[in-house]
């Protein structure tokens, strides 16, 4: 143990009461992608009493900032998530990534001067859907940054992160109402056309790659029981292992849609959500660094297997991480059988576990950042 590290675990120590409340905060007060204006207003206030010269509004996305503290050549940027899922809250702890990320770069900031650290903390809103941190990159957000971090809630510990390429696409079909009773032969129906596209979809996954993802849910597909709909539409995802596996085999899932379209006489509309979410790219270096600060704190990592495979979510830190040096660890709150994207879950992210997985993750990544340093 280190005096840097010792000082940086006092830090956070410090903080650990307000972190916590932050988390709670956001945890009670959901916001979704695009759409995190409290969030990203209450994040960075503890960056701000700290020090921190705070941007809002970060590059012109209404919902990030971006918070910087020393000036020293070592760039080390912690990733802080805070959009929720729709109807489920922070059922993935989104809440959870905020506060911890802003703990570690409080416990970073304590030791930047003399470690010759620039501290930096990233606001990225539409983690769920949305790329923003996509968005930042394009606009020239982690320039020159020598690792950027985050930890992600999970049932378990994980160190590797895993995930998936996904592509997130809007699908409308354009058809014609009519009275579904005295002229349905003058209807043409959108909501049949997906029908024919989720079946064809349904046959398609037998020739795929064991690892592709095919999945989407219909948001809208017609009004009255008594009218033909006109209009339907949905939200699809396809993943696979790379961006280069997934472009293979978006086509293919796209003739599934164009069937639908066909079979009914339907006008089909595909709209990207986002940019392609890319595979994850681990430094090594940081990620054996991260594995014994977290041992040494006392947590385990798990086995292969179910409880552990929520390393294999997409996210658009894989594109971070083709960028610059990156670590996603996943840190566990102890919720099985509870696992991601569940009501469950979201009653496990605040709490006794939740709060040592917050306070853990917070010194581990500022820890990690210290290794950096030495490396």
């Amino acid at each position: 143990m280190t005096a840097r590290k010792t000082a940086a675990r006092l830090a956070i120590d410090r903080h650990a009461e307000d972190l916590v409340r932050l988390s709670e905060r956001l945890h009670a007060d959901p916001e979704t992608a695009w759409e995190e204006y409290r969030a990203a207003a209450a994040v960075p206030e503890l960056l701000d009493r700290a020090g921190f010269a705070v941007t809002a509004r970060y590059l012109g996305l209404d919902t990030a900032f971006h918070a910087t503290y020393g000036t020293g050549p070592l760039k080390i940027a912690l990733c802080a998530e805070y959009d929720a899922l729709p109807g489920l809250g922070h059922a993935c702890g989104h809440n959870l990534i905020a506060a911890g990320s802003i703990g570690a770069a409080l416990g970073l900031a304590e030791v930047a001067d003399e470690a010759g650290l620039t501290v930096e903390v990233y606001g990225t809103p539409a983690e769920e859907g949305g790329g923003g941190k996509i968005e930042l990159l394009d606009r020239g957000a982690f320039d020159g940054v020598d690792l950027a971090m985050m930890a992600h809630p999970a049932p378990v510990d994980v160190a590797e992160a895993r995930p998936f390429a996904v592509s997130h696409s809007k699908i409308s079909y354009r058809g014609k109402s009519a009275h579904a009773a005295s002229y349905p032969e003058a209807g043409v129906n959108a909501a049949d056309a997906f029908t024919v596209a989720q079946v064809a979809i349904g046959l398609l996954r037998q020739q795929l790659p064991s690892s592709a993802r095919v999945h989407g849910i219909v948001t809208h597909a017609g009004d009255a029981p008594n009218a033909i709909p006109e209009q339907a539409s949905g939200r699809w995802y396809v993943r696979a292992e790379t961006l280069a596996e997934l472009a293979e085999l978006e086509p293919r899932v796209r003739r599934a849609f164009e069937a639908g379209a066909l079979a009914t006489g339907c006008e089909l509309t595909v709209e990207p959500e986002s940019k392609p979410y890319a595979e994850f790219r681990a430094d090594e270096t940081a990620l054996a660094a991260y594995r014994a600060n977290a041992r040494a704190l006392g947590r385990e990592f798990a086995p292969d297997g179910q409880a552990a495979r929520m390393n294999r979510a997409s996210t658009d830190m894989g594109n971070v991480s083709q960028a610059v040096p990156a670590i996603h660890p996943y840190v566990g709150i102890g919720s099985l059988p509870a696992t991601n994207h569940q009501r469950e879950f979201a009653a496990h992210c605040v709490g006794g576990p939740a709060e040592r997985a917050l306070l853990d993750s917070a010194v581990a990544l500022a820890w990690t950042g210290i290794d950096r340093v030495a490396a």
